[in-house]
């Protein structure tokens, strides 16, 4: 049995979310921007409720599906009652009414039956509706160093503190789309977002430093469209299989 309050923590191997990765949410939604539907929103999986704060400047209507009391909680914090909260498991949740757009961040890794829950989700949406996700790229160029130094064993290899954090695969662009596909999904594009060469705690390091500064954090998202396989996330949107 799963303790989701727990899989959140941070462990003696990592943190669980790191400056860097709040940096990402601005360039996600930018490569997400020329796709967004209108109408009413969901996020599946909130942790601290940053990115849920980032949809409500693009959407009104914004609904959180959460398994974890705990982070309902948190996110509460940021949102206030601007936002609507489920606290259900994705598997067994039921929307009263279909969603235009639905965000699946950095979670797909986590699911036990990641093909199945992107069916359900599917499922939820308007016959126009889209389905973005990210999620961490085994094919990141900074996984690919720690694999050269030995620190990983191989790039979709799923790392100690990372199971600990409830990861169950680590996707590469491929697996990532086998996986949309096998769930009836179209898949009307992809890409990654932020070429990344150092490591999360490395970049906070930079950060606080000074050493990377924002113009940096830009070069490296306009070189992460050249080259998507080398990049932090790797993104899919998604639209119900034509009929």
């Amino acid at each position: 049995m799963r303790n989701l309050n727990e899989e959140f923590t941070d462990n003696e191997h990592r943190q669980y979310a790191y400056d860097f990765d709040y940096k990402m949410h601005a360039y996600m939604m930018r490569s997400f921007q020329p796709y967004l539907p209108s109408g009413r929103a969901v996020e599946l999986g909130c942790y601290h409720g940053m990115f849920t704060e980032r949809l409500t400047g693009f959407y009104d209507d914004v609904s959180v599906v959460e398994g974890a009391s705990d982070l309902i909680d948190i996110a509460r914090t940021h949102v206030g009652d601007s936002v609507t909260f489920h606290h259900s498991m994705f598997e067994d949740f039921e929307p009263e009414q279909p969603f235009d757009a639905a965000f699946l961040m950095h979670t797909l890794e986590h699911l036990d039956g990641p093909v199945e829950v992107l069916r359900r989700i599917g499922s939820w949406l308007s016959p126009q509706g889209k389905l973005f996700v990210a999620v961490p790229n085994a094919h990141a160029a900074s996984r690919q160093i720690a694999v050269g130094m030995g620190l990983i064993s191989h790039a979709s290899a799923v790392t100690e503190g990372e199971a600990l954090h409830g990861h169950r695969c680590t996707y590469s662009i491929d697996t990532l789309v086998a996986d949309i596909k096998a769930a009836g999904l179209h898949v009307e594009d992809f890409g990654g977002v932020m070429f990344k060469p150092l490591a999360n705690y490395q970049f906070d390091a930079c950060l606080q430093n000074g050493t990377v500064d924002d113009a940096f954090l830009e070069g490296c998202y306009v070189l992460g469209k050249r080259y998507p396989d080398l990049c932090a996330s790797i993104y899919a949107v998604c639209t119900p299989a034509p009929q």
